[in-house]
């Protein structure tokens, strides 16, 4: 499948890379439905955890400050476990920043995974390390962003796990959120950072490559 498991991704693909928008479609709901199963067997497995978790930190699923708990599957602004729930927390990252922190965070992502698949780029890595730098790319962009928004960087994996605590009890808490604004900051920004990453790869980087090592677009 290419393992986009990211709808930015897919969506950056369509828009560059011809990736045809029927298949882009079943990509979408395959990445959303894969992030709802994985949140429930990371629930079948440490729902007791979270449970005396919340028993010992005081926390009420659903009320406020159950984000605490909550983030083990949706992310929120700024990261819970850095900065706290409060209202002095929120107040410092705004819902700007925030959206400015997934988009530019989800620009890199796409912009190194097109240079690591790049058939006209001669210094790229072969297909079976391209994965791993890609790997790489994602664990420094987290280590960046994740203290201001938990580094999202993907709307399937915001959307279909927060979709399960909203089920699993956490309700508010999950959707909207506490502060509201997940749709722009986990969903639309990682989307607008995406088809901004591959922009500037399409336009700034691509054009100074070699054309006779061209080969067809992954």
């Amino acid at each position: 499948s290419g393992a986009h498991l990211n709808p930015a991704v897919t969506l950056a693909f369509v828009v560059f890379r011809r990736f045809p928008a029927r298949r882009a479609l079943a990509y979408v709901v395959g990445q959303l439905i894969g992030a709802m199963i994985a949140s429930a067997v990371l629930y079948g497995l440490f729902s007791n955890i979270v449970t005396a978790f919340e028993k010992e930190k005081g926390i009420v699923r659903g009320a406020d400050g159950s984000q605490l708990s909550a983030m083990v599957f949706g992310e929120y602004f700024p990261n819970p476990a850095v900065f706290g729930t409060n209202a002095d927390a929120f107040a410092r990252v705004t819902h700007t920043q925030a959206f400015c922190a997934e988009a530019i965070g989800t620009a890199l992502l796409v912009f190194f995974i097109f240079a690591l698949i790049e058939g006209r780029n001669s210094g790229r890595p072969g297909a079976e390390l391209a994965a791993i730098f890609i790997g790489l790319a994602v664990a420094i962009i987290i280590a960046i962003v994740a203290p201001l928004t938990q580094a999202g960087l993907n709307p399937a994996r915001d959307f279909g796990p927060r979709l399960f605590a909203y089920v699993a009890g956490w309700k508010s808490m999950a959707i909207p959120g506490p502060r509201g604004g997940f749709f722009s900051v986990y969903i639309l920004a990682p989307l607008v950072g995406g088809l901004f990453g591959g922009l500037i790869y399409d336009r700034v980087v691509r054009p100074g490559l070699p054309r006779e090592t061209a080969t067809k677009d992954t």
